[in-house]
């Protein structure tokens, strides 16, 4: 099984390479911690889709510290991966989305695998049901997808707004459909969120980019990816989403997205404020024993 990391975005609301931001006294970073879980529950390779000019950033911290673990390799999202007809905006300078991203990435998506951020801690149960349903559900007629689903009042953050997939679960635990939606922030009196489309109850289950696919995926991200350019609204800004594809292949009856829901909470570093939190969480879990204290060693 494959773990994929998403790696290559700019980190403006962070203002800095969050990715390889350390959060420990032995440097690791929040991406140690994901391989670590990762490897504890199967998986067996990593493929870190990056910008090539942080290779030698990434190869010499955490790539040289994980390779006697796990298989690494390294796919770059390159603003110019794009189709001949298309012609890029000269004043776009972020990467296309996390569609284009895997598409970066589709050589090295022939086998199970799963597709986190590198900002986000998910924790080791999160790994465990990946692998879980990676190794017990295959493609039939539809392809067998699986996410981890985390309470939206689990995942924000109070020093500023933050983007989720919403999703509509029916009873069963099946994804019906699940919506891309940006500037999600707490309400004053903190009983619900609010978005652009309004009001969200805090309860709602939303996707943190927690994801576990077959290689079915991998045909559906090159027309997702070529239908958002031809339609693109802001050639500068618009991102293609992971999870329009999904909700495409939901529409047209083409996969089965199982959402396993955890009630943990997320730990990330969308704002450079978060860090000092995260830092001391995870101080929490190594002194807990949920991790040695020198991670790799």
């Amino acid at each position: 099984m494959t773990l994929v990391i998403l790696a290559a975005g700019m980190g403006s609301r962070y203002g800095g390479m969050k990715q390889i931001d350390p959060i420990t006294e032995d440097g690791n970073f929040i991406i140690d911690f994901s391989i670590y879980d990762a490897v504890k529950a199967g998986f067996n390779k990593v493929v870190f889709i990056i910008k090539e000019e942080h290779l030698a950033d990434f190869r010499d911290t955490v790539g040289s510290r994980i390779s006697d673990h796990i298989d690494v390799e390294y796919a770059f999202q390159r603003l110019d991966a794009i189709p001949d007809w298309y012609i890029a905006d000269k004043d776009r300078v972020k990467p296309w989305g996390t569609t284009q991203a895997l598409l970066c990435a589709a050589k090295y998506l022939n086998e199970p695998f799963a597709v986190i951020n590198s900002d986000d801690f998910y924790g080791r149960e999160a790994f465990d049901i990946l692998a879980r349903h990676l190794r017990n559900n295959a493609d039939g007629d539809k392809a067998q997808f699986c996410m981890v689903g985390y309470k939206l009042k689990n995942t924000l953050t109070k020093h500023g707004a933050v983007n989720r997939g919403v999703c509509d679960v029916d009873g069963s635990g099946q994804l019906r459909s699940i919506t891309e939606t940006k500037e999600i922030s707490l309400s004053n009196d903190c009983d619900h969120a609010l978005c652009s489309r309004g009001k969200l109850s805090l309860d709602t289950t939303v996707s943190m980019n927690c994801w576990g696919f077959t290689p079915g995926l991998v045909p559906y991200l090159q027309e997702v990816f070529y239908n958002f350019l031809k339609n693109v609204k802001d050639p500068i800004r618009d991102e293609s989403y992971l999870t329009d594809v999904i909700d495409i292949m939901k529409k047209r009856d083409e996969c089965d997205v199982t959402v396993y829901d955890t009630d943990a909470t997320w730990l990330g570093v969308t704002y450079s404020e978060d860090k000092p939190y995260v830092v001391e969480e995870i101080k929490h879990l190594i002194a807990l024993g949920e991790y040695p204290e020198h991670l790799w060693k």
